[in-house]
């Protein structure tokens, strides 16, 4: 008989012979009547263009919710602008980006996991929420010290890869680099007095 059976029979004798009648059946375990969560998915990538941005907008939902579940490259470009570009990212567990100098600006958030960051010579725990900004020039790694995928979005300024990289793995990424595919477009490259004097850009 279950511990649960035993008190019922005996709070009968107090509250009624009706309680008795409760089929101890029908429990459950608390946790099992809990409805599940349902994470929002994001739709699939869609491959950007290689092409200077249109003047439309470049919409990407659910971004700090659904990165978990949907991303698994190790480097993934979604949108490269006239001077910035847009960069998906998943660390391994054990993995780290490598220790690298960038000659443009660089703006991590990071949306899962937890990790190390050494930038300029100091160090720094993130986890899920976080923001690192890394000044063009500055020597920097970034390590995934949880027990879940490091996912982060990063920004670039100007930006740093061609415009339709993935990169699967940081072997990958590494390899790419280092034979000279994976250079961002020229046009990405130009200043903006340069886009202003050929009328590529115009402000009101």
């Amino acid at each position: 008989m279950s511990l649960l059976s035993t008190s019922i029979r005996r709070s009968s004798f107090r509250f009624g012979p009706q309680l008795a009648l409760i089929n101890t059946a029908s429990f459950r375990p608390f946790s099992s009547s809990i409805p599940k969560l349902n994470r929002p998915k994001m739709a699939p990538f869609k491959t950007p263009s290689s092409d200077p941005p249109k003047h439309e907008m470049q919409y990407f939902p659910s971004m700090t919710t659904s990165l978990p579940a949907e991303s698994h490259e190790f480097r993934r470009v979604l949108w490269t602008g006239l001077y910035s570009q847009v960069v998906l990212m998943t660390v391994p567990v054990g993995g780290d980006i490598g220790e690298e100098i960038h000659t443009v600006d660089q703006i991590l958030t990071f949306t899962s996991g937890k990790g190390l960051a050494q930038v300029g010579g100091k160090e720094q725990e993130i986890k899920a929420g976080d923001m690192v900004i890394v000044p063009a020039g500055t020597k920097h790694q970034f390590l995934n010290k949880g027990e879940e995928p490091l996912v982060l979005y990063t920004v670039y300024s100007p930006a740093e890869h061609k415009a339709t990289t993935v990169h699967k793995t940081k072997e990958e990424g590494e390899k790419a680099e280092e034979e000279g595919g994976d250079e961002p477009p020229e046009w990405s490259q130009r200043g903006k007095r340069e886009n202003e004097r050929d009328g590529i850009v115009r402000g009101e």
